[in-house]
C-alpha cells in the first residue's frame, strides 16, 4: 500500500456543489460502509459534511479497490476521485473514486448501528460525537455561538471576562463548588453577572461569555454541573429595553440557525415551524396573568391550560391502545411461516418504531396527570417549577416572557417594581415545547440602602460586597441585563430530551468521565 499523500491541497465535502464534474482529494473517516460484486460505496465524513463515495473496478484499480473492501468503520482514508452530480445524494453529490489511501485502520469500533443504551454511548463520548446526530447537533451549537458574538458586536457590546475564581457568591453558595485559593477558600463562578455590572459602568454595554458551575446533586434533563453562560449587561437600561434585547437576540441566533443549518436540523429530524414562529414578537406577560394561565383561570386564544391537558391525557389513552394493537399485528405477521426476509425486516422496523413511539406516549401519560396536580395545586408567591412551566409554554408557539416576580423568589440585586414593591423587576424567558427557562435576567437595584437591607435579608457576607455597593456610590445609573444557559438553548433548538447532548463532553452529578 502507497504512503498516503498529505502534500497536495485538498477539498472539504461541504464545498464538493462548487466541484462538480472536477478530479478533487478527499480526506476523512468511514462513516458506513456497503458492498456488491465489485463496487464498495464508502460514507465519507470529513467533519464538514457526509459524502457517499463509489469504488468500483472500473474506475480504480485492483488495489484500491481491494482496500476499500478491506476498510472498517472509522478507519481514516485518502480518497481520490471525480466529483459527480447526484440529487439522491446528501449534498447532491458523489465521488467517483480513482485511489484508496488508507491513513489509520479501526478495529473493532466499539460504537456499532444497533441500539445501544446512554450510559453505554456517554462512557463512550470521545468516540460518539463522530455518530451523524452528535455531528449536526454539534454544528448547530458551533452556529449558535457565532450567532451569539455576531448579535452582540454588531449591536455595539464590548466582550468582556468575569473571573471564574471567586471569593463570594451571586445568591449564596449552598450550590457551589469550594476550592482553595493560596490557602483561602474560594468558589467555582456561577455567574459573572455582578462583575458584569461593573464593566457595563465602564464600557456602557457589555457581555460576557464563559464557563459556570452549579452544585446541584440533580439528574434532571435540564441540569449540568458546568455549563456555559452568556450574560449581557446594559447601563441606562430598564426592564422593558431588557425584554427588547432579549427578545431581538433569540430572534437573531434562531434566524441564523434556520438559515445555515437546514441539513443539520433535517439530520436530527427537527420540525422547524416553532422555530420559524420564534422570529416573530414574544409574548409578554406578568407573573399575575403567567398564574392565571397555569391555573386555568384565563383562557389563551381561547385554550384553556387544564382542559388542554384533560383532552391530551385521553388523545394519549387512545394513541398507546392503538399502537398496542398495531405492535401485536405486525408482531402476528412476523410470525407467519413462509414470510419473505424483506417483508420481516421491514415489520421488525416498524414494531421498533412503534415501541419507541410507544414509550414517548407512555411518558406523557406519567407526566400530564402531574403537569394537571401542579397547576390545580399552584400556590401563588412560589416560583415556577418544571411542570408549570410546562403548563405554561405548552399553549404557545414561541418563547414566552415572564415578567415582575415576587421579590420573595427573585436573587437580592433585583430593582422592585416602584409601583408596586411586592414584585421584582425579573424577567424568565420561557421555551416552548416544554423546555423551561432559558433566559433570567432583571433590572437591577441602584438603591444602595436598599440593597444593604437585601443582602443583609439573604445573610450574605456584606464585606464581600463592598466592592458591588461602591458601584451604587461612584456614579449609580440604572442598569440591566440577563443570564442565557448556551446549552438549554441549544437543547431546545434541536429539540433534544437531555441536555447532556447538547455540550461535547457533560460534567452533571454522576459524571466526570471521559
Amino acid at each position: 500500500m502507497s504512503t498516503p499523500d498529505f502534500t497536495s491541497p485538498s477539498t472539504v465535502i461541504q464545498d464538493l456543489k462548487g466541484q462538480i464534474g472536477k478530479a478533487v482529494i478527499l480526506r476523512g473517516w468511514v462513516a458506513n460502509k456497503r458492498e456488491g460484486k465489485g463496487i464498495v460505496f464508502i460514507i465519507l465524513r470529513d467533519g464538514t459534511g457526509f459524502c457517499q463515495c463509489v469504488v468500483t473496478a472500473d474506475s480504480s484499480s485492483e488495489m484500491d479497490l481491494a482496500a476499500a473492501q478491506s476498510v472498517s468503520l472509522e478507519t481514516s482514508v485518502v480518497l481520490k476521485g471525480l466529483v459527480l452530480a447526484d440529487e439522491k445524494q446528501v449534498g447532491g453529490v458523489e465521488l467517483q473514486v480513482t485511489s484508496v489511501e488508507v491513513v489509520g485502520v479501526s478495529e473493532n469500533y466499539p460504537i456499532a448501528k444497533k441500539e445501544h443504551g446512554i450510559e453505554f454511548l456517554m462512557d463512550q463520548r470521545h468516540l460518539w460525537l463522530r455518530s451523524t446526530r452528535q455531528w449536526a447537533i454539534m454544528r448547530i451549537r458551533n452556529t449558535i455561538i457565532f450567532a451569539i458574538h455576531e448579535y452582540f458586536q454588531g449591536q455595539g457590546f464590548v466582550q468582556m471576562d468575569a473571573p471564574i475564581f471567586t471569593g463570594n457568591a451571586c445568591e449564596g453558595t449552598s450550590t457551589l463548588f469550594e476550592t482553595d485559593f493560596y490557602g483561602e477558600p474560594a468558589f467555582l463562578s456561577q455567574s459573572g453577572q455582578l462583575y458584569g455590572e461593573a464593566m457595563a459602568m465602564a464600557m456602557g454595554r457589555i457581555y460576557t461569555f464563559g464557563p459556570t458551575f452549579r452544585a446541584e446533586k440533580s439528574k434532571t434533563r435540564r441540569h449540568l454541573s458546568e455549563f456555559w453562560m452568556i450574560e449581557p449587561e446594559m447601563a441606562f437600561y430598564d426592564i422593558f429595553q431588557n425584554m427588547d434585547c432579549i427578545e431581538g437576540f433569540l430572534q437573531h441566533v434562531v434566524g441564523k440557525v434556520l438559515e445555515k443549518c437546514e441539513h443539520e436540523l433535517e439530520t436530527i429530524g427537527r420540525d422547524v415551524s416553532v422555530l420559524k414562529s420564534s422570529l416573530g414578537t414574544f409574548p409578554r406577560m406578568t407573573y399575575d396573568q403567567a398564574v392565571r394561565i397555569i391555573k386555568g383561570e384565563e383562557d389563551v386564544n381561547g385554550v384553556n391550560s387544564i382542559k388542554s391537558l384533560e383532552e391530551e391525557l385521553l388523545r394519549c389513552e387512545q394513541q398507546l391502545a392503538a399502537i398496542d394493537a398495531e405492535i401485536a399485528e405486525r408482531e402476528a405477521k412476523v410470525a407467519t411461516p413462509g414470510m419473505k426476509k424483506g417483508e420481516i425486516n421491514f415489520h421488525q422496523t416498524k414494531i421498533t418504531q412503534l415501541k419507541q413511539e410507544k414509550s414517548d406516549v407512555e411518558e406523557d401519560l406519567r407526566n400530564i396527570p402531574q403537569w394537571i396536580g401542579s397547576a390545580k395545586n399552584f400556590q401563588y408567591g412560589d416560583d415556577f417549577g418544571g411542570s408549570d412551566e410546562t403548563v405554561l409554554t405548552r399553549l404557545f408557539d414561541r418563547p414566552v416572557m415572564v415578567y415582575d416576580w415576587p421579590h420573595e423568589v427573585k436573587a437580592f440585586y433585583l430593582k422592585r417594581n416602584p409601583e408596586d414593591a411586592r414584585f421584582a423587576r425579573g424577567v424568565d424567558v420561557l421555551a416552548p415545547e416544554g423546555y423551561g427557562e432559558i433566559v433570567g435576567g432583571g433590572e437591577r437595584e441602584t438603591d444602595v440602602d436598599l440593597l444593604t437591607s437585601k443582602i443583609e435579608e439573604h445573610q450574605l457576607p456584606m464585606e464581600a460586597f463592598e466592592w458591588y455597593l461602591d458601584l451604587r456610590r461612584y456614579g449609580s445609573v440604572p442598569h440591566a441585563g440577563f443570564g442565557l444557559g448556551l446549552e438549554r438553548l441549544v437543547t431546545w433548538v434541536c429539540k433534544l430530551k437531555h441536555v447532556r447532548e447538547s455540550i461535547p463532553f457533560p460534567r452533571m452529578y454522576g459524571r466526570l468521565k471521559p
